[in-house]
This record gives structure tokens, sequence and C-alpha cells, in this order.
């Protein structure tokens, strides 16, 4: 197999903003959430979505330009923690909690409110997403017709076990 025929398949990919339909293509099996759960029950099961290795590869590449694009043109908020080095759940959380913790000794009264955002990435309009690529974060030309292929025409096999 040739090495470098990835290289030149990523780099033609982000050259001509498109993303090979091979590429798009996600494959979904059912494991058994728990082993003493009943077989026969469809809720038994959590799908699991496999991509391709090169998919996997394509997708943090482009992840990682982006993500040193938002950051040299400090694109980024302050206490933006996803995605990013020395930033976790965890150091949000401490943020908050210091908050509130904080706030009564300078007299202001903390309200926490939590938001299930578990399948908030299933949620989001693609067309909203690509207009505030271009608007907020001037994302324009083949990277932006990039994600606008990376995120159209996508499927998925499913993939059933063996009886």
């Amino acid at each position: 197999m040739d090495l470098l025929a990835p290289r030149h398949l990523f780099k033609w990919s982000l050259e001509h903003g498109v993303v090979p339909s091979s590429m798009k293509a996600t494959y979904v099996s059912s494991i058994l959430k728990k082993a003493d759960m009943d077989l026969n029950e469809a809720k038994s099961y959590r799908p699991i979505s496999n991509l391709s290795v090169l998919s996997k590869l394509l997708e943090r590449l482009v992840g990682k330009q982006l993500m040193n694009y938002l950051r040299d043109n400090r694109l980024l908020q302050d206490l933006q923690s996803a995605f990013r080095v020395h930033h976790s759940t965890e150091t949000a959380v401490l943020k908050e909690m210091s908050d509130i913790l904080l706030a009564p000794d300078i007299g202001n009264l903390a309200v926490l409110t939590l938001l299930d955002l578990s399948a908030a990435f299933d949620s989001v309009d693609h067309s909203v997403l690509l207009r505030r690529l271009q608007k907020s974060y001037g994302i324009h030309g083949a990277v932006l017709k990039w994600f606008k292929s990376y995120l159209t025409e996508r499927i998925a096999v499913c993939l059933y076990a063996d009886d």
C-alpha cells in the first residue's frame, strides 16, 4: 500500500472542498447494554457508530487546523473548555463552583441551572452552523465548501449480527 496515498487524498479533499462519499459512511451496529437485559427487547441495545480510519484521520486533521485558526485569530471565548488543551469538564465545573461559592461573599446571589446537552451535536441545524462559520468566524471558500460537503449526503449502514 502506498503510504502517501492518504496524504494526497486529504490534500485533494481540503483543496477542493469535497469529502469523498466513502468517508461519509457510518457503520452502525448494536450492542447489549447489560448482560442481564432481555435479548428480544430493542431497548436492551445501544447503537454504536463507526467511521473508517481514514475518515477519522481526516476529521482529526481538520479539527486540529480549525482549532489552530480559532486560537491564532483569538476567536475562542476565554471560558471555552471543549476541545482545548488544558481545559476540560473538570476545569469548567471548578470555575462554576468557585463562582457559586464566592458569590455570597461579595453580596451576590448564586443560581445554578443545568441543561442536558448530551445529544446537542445531533440537533444542530447545519445551515445555521455553516452560516455561523462564515459570518462569525470568517470561514469561506474551499474550507466552507469542505464543511458543507462533510455535513451533507452522509449515510448510515446498519450491520446485523448473525443469529
